[in-house]
């Protein structure tokens, strides 16, 4: 295991605590992701969501009203802790080829985990493209729906973010602390936190799961709905 590695492995680590030199220990997180879900900006149109700004004013394109409302829930939610993904379809139909490439492999990147720059270069078939593939995610048009915010430098810095790195790390926080998958005792059915049956489940129904495959041992099948195993 690399230098990177072992600070990520640190970072996440139960009970760690997150890096404060990007974060005054006198500034609280939910507060400043609440404050950012009232300045979220949407642009939709009649193939999804275009883009995310902080504008705080909608753009809406015929056709694009539904998936603004659809996008304005998630984000809110998610911002909120209680949504641990994106189901809204992306419009991304101005982006680049390489572009394409690199926000498509940091869509992929899980909830509450974290790649380097260097990583993302190597899974896209550019190992030396790391500079590139920075460029192209401060270019991220759809910030949070593509997760930006989980890419960091090789010596495991945040490095650059459109949304400054007060945020970044509020949000590396919040993901760090937000359980991925809820299990419905009653059901006997495991749900991507933020999936419409998760939102039903009572209080006292609830169980928390670090994977599929814990759920699954103890007899939880995933939802068909936010499909967890995929």
């Amino acid at each position: 295991m690399d230098r990177i590695d072992d600070m990520l492995t640190r970072y996440f680590a139960a009970g760690a605590e997150p890096p404060r030199r990007t974060l005054r220990p006198s500034v609280d997180p939910a507060g400043l992701l609440a404050a950012l879900a009232d300045r979220i900006g949407i642009e939709a149109g009649s193939r999804g969501v275009r883009a995310l700004t902080l504008a705080g004013d909608d753009e809406i394109a015929p056709g694009g009203r539904d998936y603004a409302r659809r996008a304005r829930r998630e984000v809110t939610e998610f911002l909120a802790g209680r949504r641990t993904f994106f189901s809204v379809p992306v419009d991304l139909a101005g982006v680049g080829d390489f572009q394409a490439r690199v926000l498509a492999s940091a869509k992929a990147i899980p909830y509450g985990d974290v790649r380097s720059y260097a990583q993302l270069a190597v899974g896209i078939g550019a190992p030396r493209a790391a500079r590139a593939v920075g460029n192209a995610l401060a270019a991220n048009p759809v910030p949070l729906i593509v997760p930006c915010h989980r890419i960091v430098r090789g010596d495991g810095t945040w490095g650059n973010y459109a949304l400054g790195p007060r945020l970044k790390t509020a949000l590396l926080t919040l993901e760090r602390r937000v359980p991925l998958l809820v299990g419905c005792v009653t059901t006997r059915i495991v749900c991507r936190r933020g999936c419409a049956h998760e939102q039903r489940i009572g209080e006292a129904r609830r169980v928390v799961f670090a994977s599929v495959g814990d759920a699954r041992s103890v007899g939880y099948r995933p939802c068909r709905t936010c499909r967890p195993a995929a």
